[in-house]
């Protein structure tokens, strides 16, 4: 993600419509038609505005604990009605509370709790993790 971590700063992702800006160029470049957004942790900046604004473009979304929801209201998610995957780890008690306290206002969602894991709940049950990615996956048209 620019500007986090090892990452040079690039100052079009200053901003929500920057970062959805930013995201929206890099599904371009990549081709992408209606993929299934994936974004874990801090790549909410970046997922949330590009979903309330372009949701109708994606095929669907998997938020995993992201950071920045609760930037948005009830009203703006309950407007997206893209197939949507909360999924979150049941020892990750700081993050994902206050997410899918937010999220599950999100018309088209369903909610995939990983037993035993934490924030980075893929890492910790990947097995876990892939089956209902996979299950989601499945069901989407």
């Amino acid at each position: 993600i620019p500007g986090y971590g090892d990452s040079p700063p690039v100052e079009m992702v200053v901003t929500a419509q920057g970062r959805r800006t930013f995201l929206d160029h890099v599904l371009q470049e990549l081709g992408m038609q209606r993929p299934v957004l994936v974004s874990p942790s801090m790549s909410g900046r970046f997922a949330l505005p590009f979903l309330l604004a372009h949701g109708d473009r994606l095929a669907g979304f998997v938020p995993i604990a992201p950071v920045g929801t609760k930037d948005y209201t009830a009203e703006q998610y309950r407007g997206v009605q893209t197939p949507t995957l909360i999924l979150y780890g049941d020892r990750d008690t700081r993050l994902a509370p206050q997410a899918l306290q937010n999220l599950q206002h999100l018309p088209e969602h369903r909610v995939a709790v990983l037993p035993g894991a934490g924030h980075a709940c893929y890492l910790d049950k990947p097995e876990d993790f892939h089956r209902a990615l996979l299950d989601f996956l499945r069901q989407l048209k």
